[in-house]
């Protein structure tokens, strides 16, 4: 018995995932989202298996350090930007790109003391976080391809309800942003994942928008085989789960009508039955507020979670006929259980799982 809780992650899924991926936009260059630890994945590991990728985009300055002193040669892009002018110098010496979507990283800019690299203005055509109004876009172009510390300018977007395809809000950010990049000769960047698998403007984005420099998607979630959609599983997309969320069994004794299972006594058992402990708590990343009956895989059926998580620990109801064993694994999420699928179970979302897997253990990469 070698580990108690892990994270088993499938090497040969994300490659698949990222040829699927490119299949949606053919033509378009990927910009692989590896922030947060790659989703929770291993961002290293997942940087060196995406070989195929053009470049990889991550928060903040820590992650893409981290990536360029592992030896990751792929440019990396800076999602939120540069704050500081040590912060630029840093990512201008080591040749980040970096998104600016605010005037005081123009500024920025603007006052570097040498150095050059290419910069993606950001603009907000409705999601209301980071960018700038699609009003004055000209006098922004032109301002930044004047600043000698820009090498290269490149325009973004980003989508708020690309993950509801009947939400009419995605086509008025593709007018807002198309008022922009109309005409535009460089790069431009508007597609994650939900708009790179569902939005059929993305694959002829050049001529929907009408620019003419490269064309660039940004996915994230899908690279790791989940599904941004609602209601859909990775698998009915053509994706392969990257991670599994895995623990052992490590205890199983009888469970007798009437008995209460574990803090506050908040399940009690409705029949004889027989309780099983899986060695995974909310400080591996399964979260307390999973409910009772949640669904965990064992020796290939579901069985499901009783009682509260606690933080080393879950509860499951094997049956009253288990002949489940100490040291048999239990799935928490992954090939048999969708994460999808579980997420729900504690109002939560795919992404909000992933990242929060804590690696207590060392997680097993294989391809």
């Amino acid at each position: 018995m070698t580990f108690r809780a892990r994270a088993l992650i499938r090497l040969g899924a994300l490659r698949k995932n990222l040829r699927v991926i490119r299949d949606a936009a053919p033509g378009a260059k990927v910009m692989a989202v590896i922030k947060a630890n790659a989703y929770g994945h291993g961002m290293q590991a997942v940087a060196e298996t995406l070989t195929d990728s053009d470049a990889f985009a991550v928060a903040r300055l820590p992650e893409a350090i981290s990536l360029h002193e592992s030896g990751i040669e792929k440019p990396v892009v800076l999602l939120a930007g540069v704050l500081t002018s040590l912060e630029l110098d840093e990512a201008l010496r080591r040749k980040f790109q970096i998104v600016v979507h605010c005037i005081e990283q123009i500024e920025l800019l603007e006052s570097a003391a040498g150095g050059a690299t290419t910069v993606w203005l950001k603009f907000d055509t409705g999601m209301n976080r980071l960018g700038f109004s699609p009003v004055g876009a000209e006098e922004l172009i032109a301002r930044l391809r004047a600043c000698e510390a820009v090498s290269e300018l490149r325009l973004m977007s980003h989508l708020a309800c690309a993950d509801e395809l009947e939400n009419p809000a995605s086509e008025a950010q593709f007018d807002q942003f198309r008022s922009v990049v109309k005409g535009f000769d460089g790069a431009v960047s508007i597609a994650n994942s939900p708009a790179t698998l569902g939005w059929s403007q993305i694959v002829s984005a050049g001529e929907t928008f009408g620019f003419s420099g490269d064309h660039w998607i940004r996915p994230g979630l899908a690279l790791f085989g989940i599904s941004p959609f609602e209601g859909r599983n990775g698998s009915d997309l053509g994706l392969a789960p990257v991670m599994q969320f895995e623990a052992r069994l490590i205890a199983i004794k009888p469970l007798r009508e009437g008995a209460r299972v574990g803090y506050r006594g908040r399940y009690q058992a409705q029949a004889d039955s027989v309780i099983g402990i899986i060695a995974a708590g909310y400080g591996d990343g399964y979260t307390r507020h999973f409910r009772t009956g949640t669904p965990v895989v064992i020796n290939g059926r579901r069985v499901p979670l009783i009682g509260n998580v606690s933080m080393d620990m879950i509860a499951v109801d094997l049956g009253s006929e288990a002949v489940d064993k100490v040291g048999d694994i239990a799935t928490l999420w992954g090939r048999e259980l969708p994460v999808e699928e579980v997420a729900p179970w504690a109002d939560a979302i795919p992404y909000e799982l992933v990242c929060g897997v804590m690696h207590r253990e060392t997680s097993e990469i294989i391809d």
